[in-house]
C-alpha cells in the first residue's frame, strides 16, 4: 500500500506540474504477460487528493482489475484459433468502418440537412397519412383538483368547476391556491384517461360510456376529495387530435429527412467516385 501511496504523490505532483497536458515520464506500475501498465495511464478520477488512503485503494483496485482483464485476454488470445480471431478481427474492422460512417453522416446532417420543421409540413402530413394515427387510448382534456376532505364550502368548488366562465374559473383557482393539494389542467393538453383515473384514485370500468356521459365527477377516499371536470374527448379506434401526435409527427419528418438525406449523400458520392475514376467495376 505504501508503493501505491508512493505513486499517487508521484502522479499529483507530475500532474501539478505540467497541468496534465505534458509527457510525464513514465513509471510502471504493474505487468502481465507482455504488457505494462504505466502510471500516468490510469485515469486521473480515481484519485481523491484529500482522502490518500482512499486513493491508495481505488488506484489498487483499478491495477487488479486491469491485471485480470488484461491476463484473460491473453489466455483467450492464445487459445482462440486462427480463424476465430480472424473472425474478430473482421468484426473489429467492420465496427470501425461504421462508427467512422456514422460520425461522417451524423456531421453532415448538422451542417448540411434542413433540419426546420413547418407546423404547415406537419399539419400536411398528418392529413395524408391519418390511417396512421389512430388512438389506442381514450384521451381527455380535464381540469383536476384534489381536496382535503375537510375543506370548507366544498359546493362552491362543484359549482365552480363545472362553469366555462372565465370569471368562475379564476375565482376557482383562487379558492384552490388557497385550499387545494392538487390543481392541475395539464397544461390543457390531452392526456389519457388512464391517466386521469390514477390521478383521480377510481377505476372507470367502462370508460367508453364514462365519457360520453360525464362531464363532472367526484370520487374521495378517507382523506381527500377528487373532482374532475371532462371538458373534451376522444375515443380509441379514432382518430387522434393533431396537437396530440405533432411531435411524433415531427419525428417522423425528422427521420424520413434523414434517411433521403443520407441516401442522396452516399449516391453523391458513390456517383463522384465514378466520375473520378477512383471506383471501378471489373
Amino acid at each position: 500500500m505504501n508503493r501505491i501511496l508512493q505513486f499517487i504523490l508521484i502522479l499529483l505532483t507530475v500532474y501539478a506540474c505540467n497541468g496534465g497536458n505534458g509527457q510525464p515520464r513514465r513509471t510502471a506500475v504493474a505487468k502481465a504477460g507482455d504488457r505494462v501498465l504505466f502510471l500516468d495511464e490510469i485515469p486521473m478520477n480515481v484519485i481523491i487528493p484529500d482522502t490518500p488512503a482512499d486513493s491508495a485503494a481505488y488506484v489498487q483496485n483499478y491495477i487488479n482489475k486491469w491485471g485480470k482483464r488484461e491476463l484473460l485476454f491473453q489466455k483467450a488470445a492464445t487459445n482462440l484459433s486462427p480463424g476465430q480471431m480472424e473472425e474478430i478481427d473482421y468484426q473489429v474492422a467492420e465496427t470501425r468502418r461504421n462508427l467512422v460512417v456514422h460520425e461522417y453522416q451524423s456531421m453532415m446532417i448538422i451542417q448540411k440537412m434542413d433540419t426546420v420543421i413547418s407546423r404547415e409540413e406537419m399539419e400536411r402530413y398528418y392529413e395524408g397519412n391519418g390511417e396512421g394515427f389512430m388512438l389506442t387510448s381514450n384521451i381527455v382534456k380535464a381540469l383536476f383538483i384534489k381536496l382535503p376532505v375537510e375543506t370548507p364550502e366544498m359546493w362552491k368548488f362543484r359549482s365552480l368547476i363545472r362553469s366555462d366562465k372565465q370569471k368562475d374559473i379564476q375565482e376557482l383557482e383562487s379558492l384552490c391556491y388557497q385550499f387545494a393539494e392538487r390543481f392541475d389542467d395539464f397544461n390543457e393538453d390531452w392526456i389519457t384517461m388512464d391517466k386521469l383515473s390514477v390521478e383521480m384514485k377510481d377505476e372507470i370500468p367502462n370508460q367508453e360510456n364514462f365519457l360520453r356521459w360525464t362531464k363532472f365527477h367526484e370520487a374521495r377516499d378517507s382523506a381527500s376529495v377528487y373532482l374532475v371536470a371532462i371538458n373534451d374527448f376522444r375515443l380509441r379506434g379514432t382518430l387522434a387530435p393533431f396537437e396530440y401526435v405533432m411531435e411524433d409527427i415531427r419525428r417522423l419528418i425528422w427521420n424520413n429527412r434523414r434517411i433521403e438525406f443520407i441516401q442522396e449523400l452516399e449516391n453523391g458520392i458513390y456517383n463522384e467516385g465514378l466520375k473520378q475514376n477512383s471506383f471501378k467495376i471489373y
